[in-house]
């Protein structure tokens, strides 16, 4: 009997998935509702640099970095249909070659053993020195296997992908990222090219099509069908302080660029926007025409508590896009905390926008 009564259940959940599909691909990409991961790259910091760090963290800041993630094509497999990547530059190579902890630890943990980190290119690190533990040492590598998976799901559906310009002071442990500059931007908007594909990348300029601004053609939803973006990547750049604006320079209303960036409501290049906490004011952009990033969870608090008020609100808002660190429970610490739909999917109709 609870052998026919599980059975239904899974028959019930494959039917309504398959009954939302179509309703899905007719809807414009600011109509659904997606969930995907947060620094989606990232590997659990090593326990025994996690112990060397607790004892001198005073502030208790440590257990906020506690999360790993599995690698990327299994997330996709899962149905995530959102990646986060940190993307540091690195144009001499050997930047981030050694991570100052190694001189204070002892790992039998291999770092770097082909020497990908010595040569020049963008790395995929979370915080240098320290949490370098990562799915993908270099943004090359990460390219081509969302390529190959790509290409193996010719008709999935778009995935949204935040790209993070690290740089910055130097940390506690020494080490000063590489500074962005024009021509490292460039550079960036050519590696999206080389190794993924101008074909598998919706561009500012493909939105912003005959309006005379990428604004003028989100506020008029100029945004196109889920069914005309299938295996299609739609690249955002994390950042609404001076490597945005740098990004920008030259390049109005993103003019040429691969990456959309996250601008202020109502200028010239403001299309997808990223507002970390849910509240009521995601509801009127996205019902303006912008597409919005928000987040279920951060910092590992709500996973701790098993608190799921902040993904209630993420959903309801009817922001697009829903990053979470747990669309699987945490096996660093014990919580059941997980995050997906009702059917446990993680794709959607949105609540705001679905027609």
């Amino acid at each position: 009997m609870k052998k026919a009564v599980f059975l239904g259940a899974c028959l019930s959940s494959f039917i309504l998935m398959q009954a939302q599909a179509p309703k899905l691909e007719e809807m414009k990409i600011n109509e659904i509702q997606v969930i995907g991961s947060h620094n989606s790259y990232k590997k659990a910091i090593l326990p025994e640099f996690y112990e060397y760090l607790s004892k001198r963290d005073s502030l208790n800041l440590l257990p906020r970095i506690q999360y790993e993630h599995i690698p990327i094509p299994q997330q996709l497999d899962l149905g995530l249909r959102n990646l986060e990547i940190d993307v540091y530059a690195d144009s001499k190579g050997g930047k981030y070659a050694h991570p100052k902890i190694l001189d204070l630890v002892k790992t039998a943990q291999p770092f770097d053993p082909e020497g990908k980190m010595k040569k020049p290119g963008y790395k995929m690190i979370h915080i240098t020195d320290i949490d370098y533990q990562t799915q993908y040492y270099t943004l090359e590598d990460c390219l081509k296997d969302l390529k190959k998976w790509s290409d193996s799901h010719p008709d999935h559906d778009p995935v949204f992908i935040t790209l993070e310009p690290k740089d910055g002071k130097a940390n506690a442990y020494g080490t000063e990222p590489e500074h962005y500059t024009s021509k490292l931007f460039d550079e960036l908007d050519g590696e999206l090219k080389k190794y993924l594909g101008k074909n598998k990348i919706i561009t500012p300029d493909e939105i912003r099509g005959s309006y005379p601004t990428l604004n003028a053609a989100v506020l008029n939803k100029h945004w196109p069908k889920v069914k005309d973006v299938k295996g299609k990547f739609l690249f955002v750049l994390d950042n609404n302080s001076e490597n945005r604006d740098l990004y920008i320079q030259g390049h109005p209303s993103l003019k040429g660029r691969m990456v959309f960036t996250n601008s202020e409501p109502g200028t010239a290049e403001a299309a997808v926007l990223f507002r970390n906490d849910p509240g009521p004011e995601i509801t009127g952009l996205v019902k303006q025409g912008y597409l919005v990033r928000t987040r279920a969870d951060a910092d590992t608090m709500e996973a701790r508590k098993e608190d799921y008020s902040r993904f209630e609100k993420a959903k309801a808002s009817g922001a697009q896009v829903i990053t979470t660190d747990y669309y699987q429970p945490s096996t660093l610490f014990k919580s059941n905390y997980k995050i997906s739909f009702d059917n446990n999917s993680y794709e959607r109709k949105n609540p705001v926008t679905g027609k």
